[in-house]
């Protein structure tokens, strides 16, 4: 007679035993599944189910029922099963109906959805409309800004900058210089009221001004250390001396590589001058608004967060001071910024970006007849098929037209060049011969390209200039 309570013992594989182990002494795992691993470990090792149920403290049947469990499905048999649970009431049509509602229309008494106005207009919940949005990413609260360089050397200085981030010449130093203007002094009207237990630090939101101060810093890429120095007033005599201060703080068998943007300050006769007679300076200018290029930004960012925010500053003097004991501590451990992409990828990135706002449809609103020719009804005839978009000093009717450009490079040249041929014809007072000009343009381009090895691109250019491109310009 067959013996129903034979117990069959779990043969354990190196890989089961290891999982078992791992769910057994990982503090995140449940109890109930850790709990399950160790009865089949305990019955690996050939103990019965009454043994193991008294060494875990649990009860025979539930030894017996992971055991067999085991047997049956192996490790995924310790899991629970799935529960049928209450009957689904937001279908697939719902959803699609919320996403829709949310990416293609608006309200008409706001600028945006909120979860109640979306629950009023779809039917659902507030709650099960904060859940679908939750679960694509929508967040129709939101709105960021942002803004492409149209420095026609865009990405001739992309490139240059980052690879003096990534790729530092031997023998040199590269320092991240700007200006943090404006800072003020402030004082709040009433005492600040400490943190305490259950309520933030206080402070009232009025306050007093005492005078401002400006920061002039500059950023060693290497080694994170930052020159720093306050100076009442942004002129281009305060930056001069700025640089003194710089030409002091770096041995003089090296050269250096200052990374500065484009305010007039860096460009004057008198900075021009300083710097022609001290030839180990080598200056690389970011492209316009595109400031996020510059590493100092990213350190005046802390400083405006770990200190200037939050203080109290009875006077100018008292600024200066915290200002200058940050420096003095962050520079006891300076911990420099790690650049991680590359020029390549940035591109792509603008090259993408350009993708997503064309397909979305988004034109550049100009009058028509300076745009190209129109038909009787005034209006161009093919405005829907070639939106027009404007890089630089150019525009471009067609979005593979204008990744090219972005692409290629081109594009700064081709502004330079158009603009120049357009002022030459203007200036020689001929009207007829503007024309001639943004061709002859659109020609140099091309023979650029064809010495540079970029062909395809040429050829492309050569058919759009058959088909009438630059004609309109």
């Amino acid at each position: 007679m067959a013996n129903h309570h034979t117990r069959q013992i779990p043969e354990l594989t190196e890989e089961q035993r290891q999982e078992l182990q791992r769910w057994v002494r990982r503090s995140k795992t449940s109890q109930a599944l850790a709990l399950r691993a160790r009865i089949v470990l305990q019955a690996a090792a050939g103990k019965s189910d009454m043994a193991v149920a008294d060494r875990l403290g649990t009860t025979r049947a539930t030894a017996g029922k992971w055991r067999r469990r085991f047997l049956n499905a192996g490790c995924d048999g310790l899991f629970d099963e799935p529960r049928p649970g209450t009957p689904r009431r937001v279908s697939d049509a719902d959803v699609e109906r919320v996403l829709v509602k949310t990416l293609e229309t608006l309200p008409q008494d706001a600028t945006h959805w909120s979860t109640r106005s979306m629950a009023k207009a779809s039917g659902l919940s507030a709650a099960t409309v904060g859940r679908i949005w939750r679960t694509f990413g929508l967040k129709p609260h939101r709105q960021e800004t942002f803004k492409l360089s149209r420095d026609p050397l865009f990405i001739e200085k992309i490139r240059d900058i980052v690879g003096l981030y990534l790729h530092p010449p031997e023998r040199a130093v590269v320092l991240c210089v700007d200006e943090k203007g404006q800072i003020q002094a402030l004082d709040r009207m009433q005492p600040v009221l400490p943190m305490r237990p259950g309520l933030p630090e206080r402070r009232t939101h009025d306050y007093r001004r005492h005078g401002t101060t400006s920061l002039f810093a500059a950023l060693n890429t290497a080694t994170g250390e930052v020159i720093g120095k306050c100076y009442r007033r942004q002129r281009a005599v305060e930056f001069r001396k700025f640089l003194n201060v710089i030409d002091q703080a770096v041995p003089e068998e090296l050269d250096v590589h200052l990374v500065l943007d484009n305010y007039g300050t860096h460009k004057t006769a008198l900075i021009h001058n300083w710097l022609l007679r001290r030839p180990r300076y080598h200056v690389h200018f970011t492209p316009t608004s595109a400031s996020w290029l510059n590493q100092v930004e990213r350190w005046f960012a802390a400083l405006t967060e770990r200190q200037i925010r939050r203080g109290t500053h009875r006077s100018t003097v008292a600024l200066e001071r915290a200002i200058a004991k940050y420096l003095r501590v962050y520079n006891e451990d300076p911990q420099p910024f790690i650049w991680t992409k590359s020029a390549d990828q940035i591109l792509e990135s603008v090259r993408i970006y350009c993708e997503s706002i064309s397909a979305s449809g988004q034109e550049v609103s100009e009058s028509a007849s300076s745009e190209t020719q129109v038909d009787g009804g005034g209006r161009r005839p093919d405005a829907r098929r070639h939106p027009a978009h404007r890089f630089g000093n150019i525009r471009v009717r067609d979005t593979r037209m204008a990744m090219i450009a972005v692409e290629g490079g081109i594009m700064g040249r081709t502004a330079l060049l158009l603009k120049l041929n357009r002022e030459r014809a203007v200036e020689e007072g001929r009207q007829e011969g503007i024309r001639e000009g943004i061709q002859k343009g659109i020609q140099e381009t091309i023979q650029f390209l064809e010495r540079s090895g970029k062909s395809d691109i040429a050829q492309f250019l050569r058919r759009e200039q058959s088909n009438g491109w630059g004609g309109d310009q």
